[in-house]
C-alpha cells in the first residue's frame, strides 16, 4: 500500500512540474479582452466624428483629432499584447503612412490604420473625409473582431513577461519621440497608457516575484509623464535615465529570477543592464558568429590596409574608410583605382556598419561578406583579384601565421577567407565611447546642458529620432530591431538652395525596381556625424548646419522640389537657431574616442 501510495505522490508531482505554471496569462487575456471592447467603442466614436466633418467649421475638426487621439490611446492598451501575440492582425491598425515593401518578394502593402489616418486628416480633412471613413469603417470591423483572436489561444508566462519588456523598449525608443504620431503629437499620452497597460498586465508577476522595486519604477515613469507639460518640453533624458531604464534593468532582473526568459526574436541582449548598454544587442543576429571569429578579425584588420587587394595595387579599403578619420576618407564621393575619377556614392563611416540587416546606401548586399566581395570586384572601386592574390599572400610569413590562427587550411584557401575576415575586422568597430555613452552609463558630467537639449530634441520636436532610432541613431527599427528602414528625403544634388536640384541618383530602385523605392536610401547612424563631413549619399552637404537647414526646410519637397514619394515630411519644422545648435552640440557628443 505504501508503495502504490509513493508512486502515485510521485506521478502528481512529476505532472505537476511538468505543467507549465499560469501565473498572468489568464489575467493578461482578460486585460485584452475587456480594453479591446473599449478599442471597438473608441474606433465607432472616432468614424462618427468624421462622418461630422465640415471644413467651414473648426470645431468639427479639431473633435476629429480628438477622436482620433483617444481611440489611439485606447489601442495602446492591447498593443503590446496584440503585436506581440497577433503581430500580422496588429498590421491593419498601426501601420506607417505609406506604402510598404515586404522583400524579397516586394509584395505591396497599402497604407492603413491610424497614422494613415492623422495624415489624412492634417493635410486636407475636406477632401480625404470619403478616405477617412472607409478606414475608419476598416477599422471598425477589424476591432469588432479582436476578441476572435482569444479563440483557442495559448500562451505562456515567459510569452506574457517578454512582450511587456518589449512593449517599454517601444516606449523608450518610438512613443516618447512621437513615431506613431507626429502631428497628434500625442506620444507622452501614448507612452503612459502603454506603461499602464503593462504594469497592470504584469500585476501577477509584481506580486509573485515580490520585488517592490519594479512596481515603484512603474509607478515614478507614470508620474513623470502624467505631468508633463506638453510633447515638446518633456525632458526625455531626465526620464530615461532616472526611470525608464532602471525600470527596464530591473524588470529583465525579475523575468530571469523567475526563470521566464525567453527570446523570439533573438537580436535583443536580454542580459544587458539596458537598451543603451553596449551589449543590448546579440551581435550573431547581424552576421555570422563563428568560433575563430578573434583570430579572423586580426587577419582582417591587416588586410583591411592591403593594397594588393586592388588590381594596380594603389586602393585598400583604408583608402575610403581611413581609421583616422573615424572610417571615411573626407570626400564628396571616393576616388577608385582611375585616378580622378570619383566612385558613384559617398563612403560612410563603418563605425556601427554591422549594426544593420543591409549593407551599401542601397541596401542591395544583405551581409558584410557580400558587401566586402562586391567592392574587391568593383572595376571603378579596386577591380581585384582575390582568389589570386590570397594565395600569393598566404607565402609571406606574417600572413601565413595570421591564416594559420583562423584554423583555415591551405590546401582549402580561396577568396572566401578574405571576406569573411575583413567583415569579422568591420564588426569590431562598435566602440560606443562617446560622450553621450559615458553619460547613459552614469557619468553626468558627461554631456553639457545644450547637449542635454539638444538630446531631447533630437528625440522629440525635431523628429529626428523618429527615423534615426535610439540606441544606434541610425534605420534599425525598434522595438524587435529586425528590419533596416529606408527614406526617401528629395536629397538635392548640391547645399545651395537656390540653384539646387533633385539629386539623379534612383537609390535602391535599381536593385529593387518598384516605384516606392525610388530615391531611398538607408538611414545611417548619425554617431560620430560631427567628424564624418559631407553628408548624404551623394555627400552633397558640406556641413552638419546645412543638413539641419535641409531637415528643417521639410527635405527635397518642402524646399520646392517634385518628390512624390518622399517619405520625409515637408512640413517645416520651424526651428530656431539656438535650437539647431543645440542639436548639432549633442551630435558632437555622439563622437567615439578611437
Amino acid at each position: 500500500m505504501w508503495k502504490a501510495l509513493t508512486l502515485c505522490f510521485a506521478l502528481t508531482a512529476l505532472l505537476a512540474a511538468s505543467r507549465q505554471e499560469d501565473i498572468g496569462v489568464q489575467n493578461c487575456t482578460d486585460q485584452f479582452r475587456t480594453n479591446a471592447k473599449v478599442f471597438a467603442v473608441q474606433v465607432r466614436e472616432m468614424r462618427a466624428a468624421i462622418e461630422k466633418i465640415d471644413t467651414t467649421n473648426a470645431e468639427s475638426i479639431a473633435y476629429s483629432k480628438q477622436k482620433l487621439k483617444e481611440a489611439r490611446l485606447a489601442y495602446k492598451r492591447i498593443a503590446f499584447f496584440l503585436e506581440y501575440f497577433f503581430f500580422t492582425s496588429s498590421r491593419i491598425y498601426n501601420r506607417p503612412p505609406k506604402t510598404e515593401i515586404e522583400e524579397p518578394h516586394l509584395e505591396y502593402s497599402e497604407p492603413a490604420g491610424f497614422q494613415y489616418l492623422e495624415a489624412l486628416l492634417f493635410e486636407d480633412p475636406g477632401r480625404n473625409k470619403a478616405e477617412m471613413l472607409r478606414q475608419c469603417r476598416f477599422l471598425e470591423t477589424a476591432a469588432d473582431d479582436l476578441p476572435a483572436l482569444l479563440y483557442h489561444f495559448k500562451a505562456t508566462d515567459a510569452q506574457v513577461l517578454e512582450a511587456a519588456r518589449i512593449e517599454l523598449i517601444r516606449v523608450i525608443t518610438l512613443s516618447i519621440t512621437g513615431f506613431d504620431a507626429p502631428l497628434l503629437k500625442s506620444g507622452i499620452e501614448e507612452a503612459l497608457v502603454s506603461l499602464q497597460a503593462i504594469e497592470k498586465a504584469l500585476d501577477p508577476y509584481l506580486k509573485k516575484s515580490g520585488d517592490d522595486i519594479v512596481w515603484k519604477y512603474f509607478v515614478s515613469c507614470e508620474v513623470l509623464l502624467a505631468k508633463t507639460d506638453g510633447f515638446d518640453s518633456f525632458d526625455r533624458l531626465y526620464f530615461l535615465t532616472n526611470h525608464a531604464l532602471p525600470l527596464q534593468e530591473k524588470l529583465g532582473r525579475m523575468i530571469n529570477e523567475m526563470g521566464l526568459e525567453i527570446n523570439v526574436k533573438g537580436v535583443l541582449n536580454y542580459k544587458a543592464k539596458n537598451i543603451f548598454s553596449p551589449d543590448a544587442f546579440n551581435r550573431a543576429a547581424f552576421g555570422e558568429a563563428t568560433n575563430n571569429e578573434a583570430a579572423l578579425a586580426e587577419l582582417g584588420k591587416k588586410l583591411f590596409s592591403e593594397t594588393r587587394l586592388s588590381s594596380n595595387g594603389t586602393r585598400s579599403c583604408a583608402s575610403c574608410h581611413n581609421p583616422t578619420l573615424h572610417f571615411t576618407d573626407g570626400l564628396p564621393k571616393s576616388i577608385g583605382i582611375h585616378p580622378g575619377q570619383a566612385a558613384r556614392r559617398n563612403a560612410p563611416s563603418l563605425l556601427y556598419g554591422s549594426l544593420q540587416h543591409a549593407q551599401f546606401w542601397d541596401g542591395r548586399a544583405r551581409t558584410l561578406e557580400e558587401q566586402i566581395r562586391t567592392v574587391i570586384h568593383d572595376t571603378l572601386e579596386m577591380n581585384g583579384k582575390p582568389a589570386e592574390t590570397i594565395r600569393k599572400l598566404a607565402g609571406e610569413r606574417q600572413y601565413r601565421r595570421l591564416i594559420r590562427k583562423t584554423g583555415v587550411h591551405r590546401k582549402s584557401l580561396n577568396d572566401t577567407i578574405i571576406y569573411k575576415s575583413i567583415a569579422a575586422f568591420v564588426r569590431t568597430l562598435q566602440p560606443f565611447s562617446s560622450d553621450f555613452d559615458r553619460y547613459m552609463a552614469g557619468d553626468k558630467t558627461a554631456l553639457t546642458d545644450n547637449q542635454v537639449n539638444g538630446f531631447n530634441l533630437f528625440m522629440g520636436k525635431a523628429q529626428c529620432g523618429t527615423c534615426h532610432f535610439a540606441p544606434l541613431f541610425n534605420g534599425l527599427i525598434p522595438p524587435t530591431y529586425a528590419l533596416t528602414e529606408f527614406e526617401i528625403l528629395g536629397t538635392t544634388n548640391t547645399d545651395d538652395w537656390q540653384h539646387s536640384k533633385a539629386d539623379a541618383d534612383k537609390g535602391r530602385f535599381e536593385s529593387r525596381p518598384t516605384p516606392y523605392f525610388l530615391g531611398a536610401f538607408k538611414t545611417p547612424t548619425v554617431r560620430n556625424t560631427a567628424v564624418t563631413a559631407p553628408y548624404m549619399h551623394n555627400g552633397a552637404f558640406g556641413t552638419l548646419e546645412k543638413v539641419m537647414e535641409f531637415y528643417d526646410k521639410g527635405g527635397g519637397a518642402g524646399l520646392g522640389l517634385k518628390v512624390p514619394g518622399q517619405t520625409l515630411s515637408a512640413v517645416p519644422l520651424n526651428m530656431t537657431d539656438q535650437e539647431k545648435s543645440d542639436i548639432i552640440a549633442f551630435l558632437k557628443a555622439l563622437t567615439d574616442r578611437l
